[in-house]
């Protein structure tokens, strides 16, 4: 599995955080930033991973940002993505079981380290069950396709 990772500047230390979880699970990733603490505008740290995931490149995508509503929108504009916004490890079950998510995103000013990491961790370890989710997913890019 490939992970694009991002955030802007209010979700560096998260990302951070999950970065480094990522190397405990040897999940490979690429960290697409920012690299500084300086105030940086989130459309532009979702793009990448959104195009990205959407491409095919990686396999799914995590998104952080002050507290994840943004940068899931942003990501969420982006045809093939099915962003999550979770703070919560049923949704991250959930999302992943019903709605086959590709983007996680998560607010760092509302949830510590320690549930951001279980939630990653559940997320990635979920496989989407498909049967009748099939249908609802397939009428979510139907809506895309317009």
């Amino acid at each position: 599995m490939r992970i694009a990772i991002s955030s802007d500047h209010g979700g560096n230390n998260l990302r951070k955080e999950i970065m480094s979880l990522l190397d405990e699970m040897s999940i490979s990733y690429e960290d697409f930033g920012p690299q500084t603490d300086e105030s940086v505008d989130y459309p532009d740290y979702a793009r990448p991973v959104a195009e990205r995931v959407a491409a095919g490149e990686f396999d799914r995508g995590i998104l952080i940002c002050g507290t994840g509503i943004g940068i899931s929108i942003a990501a969420n504009k982006f045809k093939g993505i099915r962003c999550a916004l979770v703070h919560d490890v049923f949704s991250a079950k959930a999302t992943r079981c019903h709605n086959d998510s590709n983007v996680l995103a998560m607010g760092e000013r509302v949830i510590g380290p320690g549930l951001a990491r279980e939630i990653v961790a559940t997320w990635l370890d979920t496989q989407f069950e498909g049967g009748r989710h099939i249908r609802r997913v397939e009428k979510i890019t139907e809506i895309e396709e317009g």
